[in-house]
């Protein structure tokens, strides 16, 4: 059985790190990884960081972003820049995006990680609630992605990862605000790798299933599942871990994957080809989340 990388639950650096690439895979590149400051996008940062690249987080917490850039910094050696930014506001975006330039004269690579999720029937799930989902994980990845194209990779070329799900593929109970939106996000890649592919520009996409040591996981009954026994209907049966899904994204960012545009790489331990869609498992972990906010 292959070994499974070394990671930790909380949004910290790892206390070592065997590297799979050459250390210099991303050497004096610049990487934008919006919500870089938690998660899966602490852990690509960090990874891309570990191989040579300098990185701009950015999301809405400056508090938190300026936190995780100094866990980074200190922990690779690389530059981190920590950006105030909401996905939804273009306006914000190019003011980030020029300020990024203006400190590292380029940027090679963009990282669309941010979103929001969290379990809802769709006969209780508000309009407002739908609509907000979509703005952050949809408008906030065209807005990212085409903002940064218009200043730095139309000229340029680059390459840019988006961060989806496997929601979608079958429906996910309890899941139609997020699964309709990375939808739409898989499509869009395929859409801006066909436009941009003549300006030197790679689009691609990785779809994480469930991963540890996650806001994701926590909210979406991850720990719940896994005490019950739910992944042992996982072809792999385990749940996968952020530093998997950095080198996921690794892959496809780097000259590794310079002849590939317009894929989406599904990396679930095979999850969603057999998991169970279990309606009445979720229902019940709603419900319960519903009866601690009251």
């Amino acid at each position: 059985m292959a070994e499974v990388p070394e990671d930790v639950q909380s949004d910290d650096c790892l206390s070592s790190y065997s590297h799979i690439y050459s250390p210099d895979l991303l050497k004096d590149q610049v990487a934008f990884i919006t919500g870089g400051g938690s998660g899966i996008g602490f852990r690509i940062a960090e990874i891309f960081m570990r191989h040579g690249c300098d990185t701009v987080i950015a999301s809405r917490s400056l508090e938190k972003l300026t936190e995780a850039a100094k866990k980074l910094t200190s922990a690779t050696g690389r530059h981190c820049l920590p950006l105030q930014m909401d996905v939804r506001q273009p306006e914000a975006i190019s003011a980030a995006v020029d300020e990024a330039l203006k400190e590292f004269g380029r940027v090679d690579i963009l990282i669309n990680n941010a979103a929001g999720n969290f379990l809802c029937p769709a006969a209780s799930l508000s309009f407002n609630a739908f609509k907000t989902v979509l703005e952050i994980d949809t408008m906030g990845t065209f807005n990212t992605s085409k903002v940064l194209y218009e200043k730095w990779f139309k000229d340029h070329g680059g390459s840019i990862v988006n961060i989806s799900a496997t929601l979608g593929y079958k429906g996910q109970a309890l899941q139609v605000h997020a699964g309709s939106a990375k939808a739409a996000n898989d499509a869009m890649t395929r859409h801006l790798a066909v436009e941009w592919g003549p300006s030197g520009v790679r689009v691609n996409t990785v779809a994480p299933g469930p991963i540890s040591g996650t806001e994701g996981y926590r909210r979406l009954g991850g720990h719940h599942a896994e005490s019950a026994g739910a992944f042992r209907s996982i072809p792999l049966q385990r749940a996968g871990n952020k530093t998997e899904m950095a080198h996921a994204v690794l892959f496809l960012a780097s000259r590794a994957a310079s002849y590939v545009t317009g894929s989406t790489v599904v990396a679930d331990g095979g999850a969603w080809l057999t998991s169970a869609n279990d309606m009445e498992r979720l229902l019940g972990l709603w419900s319960t989340e519903k009866r601690k906010d009251k």
